[in-house]
């Protein structure tokens, strides 16, 4: 039988490096487009949350989309 034990599925689990920042970035541009008048530092803040994101993951995203919004 092919049994699955703890440490596997645990890394199995475990995203690449930088997926929860890409999966983060992608998010917060749906929700931008769905609803184009909210706060970006609200959806920061729900993202770090909801993709377990370290303080200076949100300091990149406040960062990223200050850059995108003046460049658009």
């Amino acid at each position: 039988m092919n049994q699955i034990t703890c440490e596997e599925e645990n890394r199995m689990s475990i995203l690449p490096e930088g997926e929860s920042i890409r999966r983060a970035v992608k998010w917060i541009s749906d929700e931008r487009i769905d609803n184009p008048g909210a706060s970006v530092s609200k959806l920061v803040g729900e993202a770090c949350l909801k993709f377990d994101l370290a303080p200076k993951d949100a300091e990149f995203l406040m960062n990223f989309l200050a850059e995108k919004s003046s460049a658009e």
